[in-house]
């Protein structure tokens, strides 16, 4: 069995593990589910295993001193994490819960530390993930600083939208406009005014805690910084 992969905007730096490396941590995980809230693991737990999401969808989050939450990613079908605090031997460094009930791949910590040092496919391919993932981190660093808000929205929201639906049909993204908010670091009311702007133009449509993709297409030329 396969975790389908998730497609980032940029197709030359898909987030995807190989096929057989995905079939060989399947080979040695096992399976666990969670029900809507249930928390995974919390900032600070001892890094004991590597994660994918099979089904569902994971919220990634830390919480400042003050207790405001900052959403740093919702994770759906084709993610693997967690291999960065394996890797380093370092606790965890945010919190994870369920958005919906969530069907997982759980590898053990010594069941990933023999592949990597046994397969140098898995080796490579783990190099690959964490320097794309340092990447992106710096894109949005960079988007933080330099874009304006609708083009920061647009990119992250197509950047959830891992499954890109067939012609003629709709994606559903479970993300609500307190979540891209916190990603964001804008006012919820922001959000709001521009997804309802998006929403009058039959771009994507409100839904309680998700947006539905209407036309990827259009939104993607919104997430184009302008000349």
């Amino acid at each position: 069995m396969t975790i389908s992969a998730p497609e980032p905007i940029d197709a030359d730096d898909r987030m995807r593990l190989p096929d057989a490396v995905q079939q060989t941590l399947l080979d040695v995980a096992h399976r666990r589910r969670l029900a809507r809230g249930d928390s995974l693991f919390l900032k600070g737990s001892s890094p004991d295993a590597l994660f994918g999401v099979i089904a569902g969808s994971l919220r990634v989050s830390v919480v400042a001193p003050g207790g405001r939450e900052a959403v740093i990613a919702v994770l759906e079908p084709g993610h693997w994490f967690g291999e960065v605090s394996l890797l380093v031997g370092r606790e965890r460094v945010y919190d994870t819960c369920a958005v919906e009930d969530t069907k997982m791949a759980v590898v053990r910590a010594e069941d990933f530390h023999r592949l990597i040092a046994e397969r140098p496919d898995v080796h490579m391919a783990f190099t690959r993930l964490v320097c794309l993932r340092l990447r992106q981190a710096l894109a949005w660093i960079d988007d933080a600083i330099l874009m304006p808000l609708p083009v920061r929205l647009a990119h992250r929201l197509l950047t959830i939208d891992v499954h890109p639906a067939s012609a003629g049909e709709a994606a559903m993204l479970a993300v609500s406009q307190e979540d891209l908010a916190f990603m964001l670091g804008v006012s919820r009311q922001s959000v709001n005014r521009q997804l309802k702007l998006w929403e009058e133009e039959g771009m994507l449509r409100l839904r309680y805690r998700g947006v539905e993709l209407l036309d990827r297409d259009r939104l993607a030329a919104c997430a184009q910084p302008a000349a």
